[in-house]
């Protein structure tokens, strides 16, 4: 029996491994990961392109010629009106021109930015920076506040999250605990639906051209569906491995290709150095979390789920005919739990300890998605270890219920597929 399942594992696998879609899929989906990312940091680093100079009006005096060249591309105005200049801002080489009138610093009106074209949010946005910070020092000089008294008044508290283990401290960073959550439910979520689709049109299609007429023939169906549950299951493992293993290598090897990042990162540039922070932060981040855990619970609950997901899948595809949406409407009901799983993953991962969270990462069905949303949070053990024995119960009963499904269907043509029909093949006695 295990030589026969061993010959279909062979056969799935190595049919998909060595076609060249696979290996085009598994090399280009890491390198257009890793141009992406070269490309935000490059224009991360590059900076604002933005050249173009903008003109400033101030009828309030609200703006000083330091502030203003510190910026570089701003100019300040002085003889003009708003009526005049803004039939003259663009012969004369100005993008915009900030029109500031008179006004009262408690409560100011009719500041205007004139333009020729929607304003970019960035530009926007300095621009009410630079108003706003004039403003607030008008103010503060009104009230014989010094700016030096108010900034050691001004509270800019930033709490430290640190996690007490039996081996000391660490550093907790909540933004990073939660995006490891997010991505490994979310990954899950997509590589069952991936491979377990596979494995339903694989069936489907050696229904289709009869070709599991002649394979049972010389090996039993149960054994023919674990087979191909099992190969087509280590083709996704072996491609997510070669993807982790390029991606880390290009990481590696991106400061020697682009020498020039590096350099420029030490650069007096303030979004370099805010990106440097950003890193040290996710670097930190990493540290605090149980990444053995983590890793461990993921290869778990993905081949658990996948194993479960893909004999649903299986059963599908034996009663599958060439109508494809007949397939699909039978295919519905299996994704509703991995769709239900996924939303309330996202719930989980803002709130661990949920009544919905818990309930999610115990129910079968969900567990592996919603339990991968909780796991850098504290999950007492009890709940991992019920979570995987449900997981591994439901797993050998669908994997028995549908091996009935698959034993007839697989066989059966000419007949309109249905779920009553799964059903009867499923429980009937013999």
């Amino acid at each position: 029996m295990k030589n026969k399942i061993g010959l279909v594992i062979s056969r799935e696998y190595l049919s998909r491994v060595q076609k060249k879609s696979f290996l085009l899929t598994t090399i280009l989906v890491p390198l257009v990961f890793i141009a992406f990312y070269i490309g935000i940091i490059a224009i991360t680093m590059k900076g604002s392109t933005d050249k173009e100079k903008i003109a400033v009006i101030d009828e309030a005096n609200i703006l000083n010629k330091a502030s203003l060249d510190s910026l570089g591309n701003y100019v300040l105005i002085n003889n003009k009106t708003e009526k005049v200049f803004v039939n003259e801002y663009k012969d004369a080489g100005y993008k915009a021109f900030l029109y500031i009138p008179s006004i009262n610093i408690d409560s100011p009106k009719n500041i205007v930015l004139h333009s020729k074209s929607t304003m970019n949010l960035s530009t926007s946005f300095k621009i009410e920076q630079l108003v706003n910070k004039a403003i607030e020092a008008k103010r503060l000089a009104a009230s014989g506040i010094a700016a030096e008294t108010y900034k050691k008044i001004k509270a800019d508290v930033d709490i430290e999250n640190t996690i007490d283990t039996e081996t000391g401290s660490k550093k907790s960073v909540a933004g990073v605990a939660y995006g490891v959550s997010f991505i490994c439910g979310m990954l899950i979520y997509i590589m069952m639906i991936i491979y377990g689709t596979q494995v339903m049109r694989g069936v489907s299609e050696e229904k289709t051209n009869r070709i599991a007429e002649v394979m049972v023939s010389s090996i039993k169906p149960f054994q023919l569906m674990m087979g191909k549950i099992i190969g087509i299951g280590a083709v996704g493992l072996t491609q997510f491995a070669i993807w982790i293993i390029l991606m880390v290598t290009m990481q590696l090897f991106i400061p020697l290709i682009f020498p020039d990042l590096l350099s420029n990162a030490t650069a007096a540039n303030a979004t370099a150095a805010a990106n440097t922070g950003v890193t040290s932060t996710i670097l930190t981040g990493l540290s605090s979390l149980p990444l053995l855990k983590i890793g461990l619970s993921f290869t778990f609950y993905f081949l658990a789920g996948y194993l479960t997901y893909a004999a649903l899948f299986a059963a599908v595809g034996s009663m599958a005919t060439d109508d494809q949406q007949e397939s699909q409407q039978l295919m519905f009901p299996i994704l509703m739990p991995i769709i239900l799983g996924f939303v309330i993953m996202t719930k989980a991962v803002s709130d661990p300890q949920s009544g919905l969270a818990v309930f999610g990462s115990l129910f079968p069905l969900t567990s592996p998605i919603v339990m991968m949303g909780r796991i850098t949070y504290d999950v007492p053990w009890w709940q991992m270890a019920l979570s995987m024995a449900l997981l591994i119960g439901c797993f050998i009963f669908l994997t028995w219920l549908t091996a009935k499904v698959y034993r007839m269907g697989i066989l059966m043509y000419g007949k309109k597929p249905s779920w009553k029909e799964m059903f009867k093949l499923a429980f009937r006695k013999n």
